[in-house]
């Protein structure tokens, strides 16, 4: 069985949230202030400005982590991400 621990939560606002919940962005581009890693299991929950967590929310794993700087911007990672 595999391990559905969360390691990470994350705040996401709505224009990214709708197209990662429903796979069409299989990937987050975040800053590299965490100790990500592949196989890891991230919640990332729906957040507004103006009126903080929506209560949606949906669960990822990290398949891929893309730190390149010829590609991303140093501090930054891509994650690629697959539905768990």
């Amino acid at each position: 069985m595999m391990n559905l621990h969360i390691s990470h939560e994350l705040k996401v606002l709505p224009k990214y949230f709708k197209p990662g919940a429903s796979g069409d962005k299989p990937f987050e581009v975040r800053r590299n202030d965490r100790d990500y890693k592949v196989g890891q299991v991230i919640l990332l929950r729906e957040w507004t400005e103006d009126g903080g967590y929506t209560g949606y929310a949906f669960r990822r794993r990290i398949t891929y982590i893309l730190d390149d700087p010829e590609y991303v911007i140093p501090g930054y990672v891509i994650l690629g991400l697959k539905s768990v």
